[in-house]
């Protein structure tokens, strides 16, 4: 199947689902979804079209909404499957159910960047450590890291 095929039996059968689909290189194509629209997206990517691999899940902070990139691949393509959500209410459900193997990375979005995964299966932290504060998450533009004040034995601090 070749990147005009991929393409065709996006736009049919997610028909509604799809938003801009692009092929900027060969075997690699963008797809923009609706976050409302996105499980049902995935499953059909996966059951219909073979993308049964997570390669990864990323986020980008873009101030005032997060966008998130599925990598998923399948043998003859790799897609990027991107969605937004609002920084301000930052949920987002789980692909688990359609592709178990992301839990892993929706874990890392929980932890970095403090998007609520919705029905993640297992959502332990995963980067950070058990005792990492609440509220701050590490890949938000907004973070600023404050180093505590080292105490040196006879040493002064300013």
């Amino acid at each position: 199947m070749n990147d005009a095929q991929i393409m065709e039996r996006i736009k049919t059968l997610l028909a509604e689902k799809a938003g801009e689909l692009t092929n900027p290189f060969p075997r690699r194509l963008y797809l923009k979804v609706e976050h409302p629209n996105l499980t049902a997206a995935m499953a059909v990517l996966k059951d219909s079209l073979g993308f049964v691999h997570v390669s990864t899940i990323s986020g980008v902070d873009l101030g005032e909404n997060f966008e998130i990139l599925y990598h998923l691949a399948n043998e003859y393509a790799n897609l990027n499957v991107r969605t937004q959500i609002p920084k301000s209410n930052p949920h987002l459900e789980s692909i688990c159910g359609v592709i178990p193997g992301a839990v892993l990375y929706e874990r890392e979005l929980q932890d970095m960047f403090g998007i609520v995964v919705d029905h993640i299966p297992d959502g332990r932290r995963l980067v950070l450590p058990d005792d990492w504060p609440d509220g701050q998450y590490p890949l938000r533009k907004d973070w600023t890291y404050t180093r505590p004040e080292e105490k040196i034995p006879g040493g002064k601090t300013s």
